[in-house]
């Protein structure tokens, strides 16, 4: 019953947010928008598609070069994606900070700068009530990125093994990403012609949301300031001035009214236009690349020691999803081996970029040789540590399991690219190989890493 009505509820906000969207931009909505030089650069708020630029093209290509078997003779057994929701809009907090940017600039704004005109004319238009909610765009990303999946493993994502229940949907109890649940779920049944018929999905905050419950992480990281003290530091460094300076120069503004805080907001204005309309819009030219390499890298910095490599709660905090993973990965290896059907073959994981970074992390996936700091900036910019590539809008992580000649192989995969397993050296070692290479993790205890010494 309580799953039924949290069902019920999903589908009743979806509905009328949907609508609510398509009442209030319809019209602003544009397929053929130039794209922003500084698409690149937008860290957890760019598209998918941006990063994997032939998507745009054909938003259901699939890359043959990169998700091949092992071998020909490998069967697909299962696999699980764990993917972040689709694009949102801005959360309450900087849905105000761009309320007042965008004042500053119509009451402060002078000069002579060609396109001041149009900066004034914007109409402010998101409101409270849309913070942190899917918007259109991001139920088309997960309606996609489920499509493209049926395509990669057509005899895994099948329409008997849907019906047959042996697809499994988990989700966080964020109204996005339940949304973001049944745009995937959405996406199957488009496919297979079955838009009657409802398939059941859990909320399970304790793998979806484990930062959330993890006390030695809250108290520790999330809620001291001195742990991100080098995005601290950086924010209020000279490169971070240069491009504060330079806006508040291009828009006249006075320096001491224009923060490195309103500078960052004015860029991630350029890139929810972009990612949530599909418009190029004229603060986009505010900024050219120089300065986005640097806004970029102050978000980096602030996530790195957030929710990467800057502590080891980061990523031992995911100890509970890390250990889900492998368990399913074993338990289908394991009733496979035994000529048993496989009862999951497909497990579908909606979550967020904090449920996504902290799990890479502890793979050892996208670590750099030097730590991430305030004053290494100029050597870092081809960082690995790149959360516009790896938690872009629906960045995904998926382990697939292969049944091989010469036993299980494992394949995993970061937003649709397979990826070396660290310390193997290949891009589908045995599978009994990973699980020796991550034993030490394997088994790890999520009560005894959180709890807080007395």
């Amino acid at each position: 019953m309580v799953e039924e009505l949290l069902r019920f509820n999903a589908v009743l906000r979806f509905a009328v947010f949907l609508a609510f969207l398509s009442f209030s931009n319809g019209a602003a909505l544009s397929s053929d928008a130039d794209i922003p030089t500084n698409a690149q650069y937008f860290n957890t708020k760019t598209r998918y598609q941006d990063f994997n630029t032939y998507l745009r093209e054909n938003i259901l290509a699939i890359n043959i070069s990169a998700v091949k078997p092992p071998a020909p003779t490998c069967t697909p057994v299962h696999f699980t994606i764990i993917a972040r929701h689709g694009t949102r809009f801005p959360t309450a907090e900087n849905i105000k900070k761009i309320a007042a940017f965008d004042d500053l600039v119509k009451t402060e704004a002078n000069g002579d700068l060609s396109y001041l005109s149009e900066l004034k004319a914007w109409k402010m238009w998101y409101k409270e009530d849309m913070a942190g909610h899917l918007t259109e765009t991001g139920r088309e990303d997960h309606i996609h990125l489920a499509q493209r999946m049926v395509e990669t493993f057509p005899s895994l994502l099948t329409k008997e093994n849907l019906q047959g229940g042996r697809v499994k949907f988990i989700t966080s109890s964020v109204p996005r990403c339940i949304n973001s649940t049944l745009s995937f779920q959405l996406g199957l049944k488009e496919w297979f012609h079955l838009e009657g018929e409802e398939f059941p999905y859990t909320v399970n905050d304790t793998l979806m949301r484990f930062f959330a419950s993890c006390e030695r992480f809250v108290e520790t990281v999330l809620n001291n300031p001195e742990a991100a003290i080098q995005a601290t530091l950086f924010k209020n460094g000279p490169e971070m001035e240069t491009v504060q300076r330079k806006v508040a120069d291009l828009l006249q503004i006075p320096y001491d009214k224009f923060t490195a805080d309103l500078a960052e907001t004015g860029f991630y204005l350029c890139a929810y236009e972009w990612t949530i309309r599909g418009l190029n819009s004229p603060w986009c030219r505010l900024y050219d690349r120089a300065d986005a390499e640097v806004v970029d890298y102050a978000s980096d910095l602030g996530l790195y020691y957030k929710r990467g490599y800057g502590h080891k709660i980061d990523s031992m905090a995911s100890c509970v999803l890390f250990n889900d993973l492998f368990n399913r990965l074993e338990k289908a290896a394991n009733e496979f081996r035994a000529g048993q059907p496989v009862s999951e073959v497909v497990t579908v994981e909606i979550g967020h970029a904090e449920t996504l970074l902290p799990l890479v992390t502890l793979l050892g996936l996208f670590k750099d040789k030097t730590p991430l700091t305030a004053d290494n900036y100029a050597s870092q910019l081809n960082r690995a540590f790149n959360s516009g590539h790896i938690v872009p809008y629906i960045g995904n992580l998926l382990a697939a399991l292969y049944d091989c000649p010469d036993g299980f192989r494992l394949q995993l995969r970061v937003n649709e690219r397979p990826v070396e397993v660290p310390g193997l050296d290949e891009f589908s070692p045995l599978f009994k190989d990973v699980k020796e290479q991550y034993q030490q993790i394997l088994g790890c205890n999520q009560e005894a890493i959180c709890k807080m010494s007395k």
